[in-house]
């Protein structure tokens, strides 16, 4: 993605994205209309994005399934990114009435130009020159997330989480001081509270490590965004919308004092795993799989490969399951195979830090916690800063909650 800035940074100057449970009613939309113009008298300098009002984008896609469930990915494109038009009219309707200058702006007015992949665009270029002229006039930029437009003038959408991206986006272009994502929650947590309530937030967590939480399950930034901001070095900040506190700073230092430390554990249920041996002796013959997995459109995340070569297995969305195993069911593929074989209702728990993978007593620790707990390990596969095990779904929560404490994030 190329950007369009001007030299130096604007020190004053924030990109606000709000969530749909942020603005997800009238009433939320008047407390955060309200924020905002408080944070104007102080002297900030704001461009804000919004996505849809909670529900709003799921409702949609309900009626879009209703008239046709293989509706084009251009129509669907068209159709699902109105929903952030209503709500970027309805906030600067509230601002106004608090006699502040907002103007609403959709991705065709602020130009922000993608790629033309309907349902999964990526930015390619923000213009930035009519923004810097709203602001210089006092008025408050409040725009559409999730969307884009093709170079044929075509409305795209940046996938499921794309609002993130759109204000990382900008942030980037404009130099912005910080891009800051109001969600529902305080922060980034050492882990999912909802299934280990002694939780810590964190105060600050590396890019690295915020990618791979993301990337491995938690919802509170989408993985695109993180990459973005990484790579245009955004510094991206965590806050709630509903109270205040200073959330968790994503930066590029944050750990260098703590190599060998766990941040968090990330954890991801709806998993299923395919595992395939081949037969023959053709030279890498798993690139055939793979090839035709990504043709299909199916991502696979951990993969592991036993003995010398001679099998292999990955996971991947188990929604995502049957188009694999039809993908998989071609003539191509010859008999370099042997039988596919699949599990379901599975779950993948991560625990990320800087380091992690060089520290074996980590490895050894999380057989022995989870053995003693009667868990089985199905996978395991390392990174830089990440070891993953694939388990039953059904065992989710409890070695969600005896890695948390072996590793004492409790106490962070």
């Amino acid at each position: 993605m190329t950007q369009e800035v001007r030299s130096g940074s604007n020190e004053r100057l924030y990109v606000k994205k709000f969530g749909g449970t942020s603005v997800g009613s009238i009433e939320r939309i008047e407390v955060i209309a309200e924020q905002i113009a408080k944070a104007q008298l102080s002297g900030e300098h704001q461009v804000l994005v919004l996505s849809a009002m909670a529900g709003e984008t799921n409702r949609l896609f309900a009626l879009a399934g209703q008239i046709d469930p293989d509706a084009s990915a251009r129509e669907m494109d068209m159709l699902v990114s109105t929903g952030e038009q209503v709500s970027i009219a309805l906030m600067a309707m509230a601002l106004a009435k608090r006699g502040v200058k907002a103007k609403s702006l959709n991705a065709a007015q602020v130009q922000i130009h993608t790629n033309s992949q309907f349902g999964r665009a990526s930015i390619e270029r923000v213009d930035v020159q009519y923004l810097l002229e709203l602001l210089a006039q006092g008025i408050i930029p409040i725009v559409a997330g999730f969307q884009g437009r093709d170079q044929f003038g075509e409305v795209t959408t940046l996938g499921r989480g794309g609002s993130d991206t759109t204000a990382v986006a900008l942030a980037a272009a404009l130099k912005a001081q910080e891009c800051q994502i109001f969600t529902d929650v305080a922060g980034v947590y050492t882990t999912d509270p909802n299934i280990e309530p002694s939780a810590q937030k964190l105060d600050a967590i590396s890019f690295e490590e915020m990618l791979e939480m993301a990337r491995l399950g938690a919802k509170v930034l989408h993985p695109d965004s993180v990459s973005y901001a990484e790579r245009f070095r955004v510094p991206l900040r965590v806050l709630s919308s509903f109270e205040p506190g200073s959330g968790t700073l994503i930066r590029f230092d944050a750990c260098e004092d703590k190599s060998n430390q766990v941040a968090g554990i990330a954890c991801s249920k709806g998993q299923a795993m395919l595992s395939l041996s081949r037969t023959d002796d053709s030279p890498d013959p798993f690139a055939a799989v793979f090839s035709l997995l990504a043709e299909n459109g199916v991502e696979v995340d951990l993969v592991t490969k036993a003995g010398t070569d001679d099998s292999v297995s990955f996971t991947l969305d188990a929604s995502r399951l049957p188009w694999a195993l039809k993908a998989l069911d071609e003539p191509e593929l010859g008999t370099s195979f042997g039988p596919l074989v699949f599990e379901k209702a599975l779950a993948k728990v991560s625990v990320i830090g800087a380091g992690v993978h060089r520290r074996a007593e980590a490895t050894a620790k999380v057989f022995d916690i989870l053995g003693n707990e009667g868990i089985h390990v199905k996978l395991m596969a390392t990174s830089e800063i990440k070891l993953s095990v694939v388990i039953d779904e059904s065992d989710l929560h409890r070695a969600v909650r005896v890695l948390h404490h072996a590793f004492e994030l409790n106490k962070v």
